[in-house]
């Protein structure tokens, strides 16, 4: 049995495997292409500004600067999430044609499984491959 007549036959069992291999390439090339230890460094160093910024709320000037010490480090933490959506943009919006072309008439609203799915599995999987 070759996979589109699986699909035909069961498409919201063929959707939700297809998104669990989906969601775990996207997550196995996160958690090799992100230096975890320095986005660990910087999600604490983000921590404790906020924290910092909720006890000097009552001076501006402070909060200010706290702020502007946060905004240094984002061109970092997007450098380090962009790496993985770069490797794996071309596999997905081809495979999110041929999603389009084999769902559209067995699934009409297949796109809000796929989300649902690969929300539920992308939880299980960072947690797995530790990229909370």
């Amino acid at each position: 049995m070759d996979i589109t007549n699986f699909i035909q036959n069961n498409p919201l069992v063929g959707l939700m495997i297809l998104s669990f291999f989906v969601t775990l390439f996207i997550t196995i090339v996160t958690h090799f292409m992100t230096d975890k230890k320095r986005m660990k460094e910087l999600k604490d160093k983000q921590k404790f500004l906020r924290g910092e910024m909720k006890k000097c709320k009552d001076n501006p000037q402070k909060v200010m600067e706290l702020n502007k010490q946060m905004m240094e480090d984002l061109p970092e933490q997007m450098k380090q999430s962009f790496k993985p959506m770069i490797i794996t943009i071309i596999p997905l919006l081809i495979l999110f044609k041929w999603l389009r072309g084999t769902f559209v008439d067995i699934l009409p609203h297949w796109i809000w499984y796929y989300i649902g799915f690969s929300m539920l599995f992308s939880i299980v999987l960072r947690k797995v491959f530790k990229l909370q």
